[in-house]
């Protein structure tokens, strides 16, 4: 998915237990991150800034929704632990991530896989895409993604 798609309507296993679908986001601006893995140094970090800005971010009218393969309970240890205070969705068939397209192919000392690209979407209120960072390095990036919305919010 890219800049102008209109998103989805899939179901969500959120890190509540909530039954929701993308489309129960609709009505306000959406900061969609997908990220590698629970409790690593960077996906950490990238949850703790966007944590840390989350009043930010509700002021202007949008929710922040994490996704990565990991299950609801790695989920929910990993938000008790961090203290985040947005959902978290888990996604261990890849249908959000293949939706996406974030799966990629990734090296680790030398070693080829499949894995989760570190990337976020900021989607409009009727659900398109606005802007997107891919690959995303994490230092600054949640306030990038702020000032982002501020703009789009303000046109």
């Amino acid at each position: 998915m890219d800049i102008g798609d209109r998103i989805p309507d899939l179901p969500l296993s959120l890190t509540s237990g909530t039954p929701a679908s993308l489309h129960d986001f609709r009505g306000k601006w959406l900061v969609l991150y997908f990220y590698p893995k629970d409790s690593t140094p960077a996906c950490t970090n990238e949850g703790i800034a966007f944590n840390e800005l989350l009043t930010k971010f509700r002021r202007a009218g949008a929710d922040v929704l994490g996704v990565s393969r990991d299950s609801i309970r790695s989920h929910q240890n990993f938000t008790a632990k961090q203290g985040y205070r947005f959902e978290l969705a888990s996604d261990p068939d890849e249908t959000l991530c293949k939706a996406f397209d974030v799966i990629k192919l990734k090296k680790l000392y030398g070693r080829e896989y499949l894995g989760i690209e570190r990337t976020t979407f900021l989607i409009d209120p009727i659900g398109v895409i606005r802007q997107t960072w891919r690959p995303v390095k994490v230092p600054g990036h949640a306030q990038a993604v702020l000032d982002a919305l501020k703009a789009a919010t303000s046109q």
